[in-house]
């Protein structure tokens, strides 16, 4: 991934840095920042911005603000989402949940997002900023709320299915390369195709992210696999298998309940493997990645845009 950011190397590099001052400056508990940047990440969402405003007048010092607002709000639903689900690992390495119990990081999630909060206020004079944040991130709460109800029914469908993962994964992730361009001075016809682009490329990331949960090597992802199953969300590739599975009874049933063993879990692994669920959600995610190339195509010709296009290749080919 390090590789596709080259023509940013700099720029992520500010950006790190602001980061690592942001969540230090007036933490109650400072040991959490350090965990939380050790445990180092893709940096997807400020990496975009950073495309983004390549296409407006860009200035490194107009966009840091947002681009470490961005993965601040990431940072603060990974927490929360490590709460809610009780992980003890992300990344390789132990959750602040793990380390600190669920009191301090519901508060430290808080923490971080209001410093995000914080962040995008410095752009006043761009209403459309914050109205796109604040519209986000209740999506983002819609959709976890929904899969926290909707947790262990085998009674879901795609359209359940692409709501929440529109809401929880793909809304940031199209703002981030959106609200880049806006933050330099993009117009309209520059802005909203990379929104297109963002919501594509955010689609295709948590299919592919539904798919290593059951296929990926526990090391390289970081987290142990089929923690989807143990937690009873229901994925596409679960849901494809409810309807080809020639065991489909008896995969419902292992979906539905609670308390399942190793054994277990990897027998619904290979009920899902066995009925060509993996490839048909391959192919989904693949479609996604066209159509946000294809949104591309009437941008400038930019550096920002190849890098754009290879980060939706390595979406589609990533193995963690």
């Amino acid at each position: 991934m390090l590789d596709i950011y080259d023509g940013i190397r700099e720029d992520l590099l500010v950006v790190e840095q602001e980061l690592k001052q942001v969540l230090e400056t007036h933490n109650p508990l400072p040991e959490t920042s350090t965990s939380l940047l050790n445990a180092g990440g893709k940096r997807l969402r400020p990496a975009l911005s950073l495309l983004g405003a390549k296409f407006g007048h860009f200035d490194i010092k107009e966009i840091t603000p947002l681009a470490v607002a961005l993965e601040l709000i990431h940072m603060a639903t990974l927490i929360h989402d490590d709460v809610v689900d009780d992980s003890k690992i992300r990344r390789g390495a132990p959750t602040v949940k793990a380390r600190w119990g669920n009191g301090i990081s519901a508060h430290i999630g808080m923490f971080i997002f209001a410093k995000a909060m914080e962040l995008i206020s410095k752009y006043e004079a761009i209403p459309l900023i914050s109205n796109v944040i604040a519209n986000v991130s209740l999506k983002m709460c819609e959709g976890e709320i929904q899969q926290i109800s909707a947790s262990f029914d085998s009674g879901q469908g795609v359209k359940d299915y692409f709501f929440r993962v529109k809401r929880k994964t793909a809304l940031l992730i199209s703002a981030s390369v959106q609200l880049g361009a806006v933050a330099c001075g993009a117009g309209g016809n520059i802005h909203l195709p990379l929104y297109r682009y963002g919501n594509c490329i955010g689609m295709a990331f948590q299919i592919t992210d539904d798919i290593l949960d059951l296929e990926a090597d526990q090391r390289e992802l970081g987290k142990p696999v089929g923690s989807d199953l143990r937690q009873g969300i229901i994925t596409l590739p679960l849901i494809y298998a409810f309807a080809k599975s020639g065991q489909r009874n008896r995969l419902m049933q292992l979906a539905r309940q609670l308390d399942k063993d190793e054994e277990e879990v990897q027998e619904a692994i290979e009920l899902i493997r066995d009925c060509g669920a993996i490839d048909y959600s391959f192919k989904v995610a693949r479609k996604y990645i066209e159509k946000a190339k294809q949104e591309l195509t009437g941008l400038p010709d930019l550096p920002a845009k190849k890098t754009l296009c290879l980060i939706a290749d390595f979406i589609d080919a990533r193995k963690y």
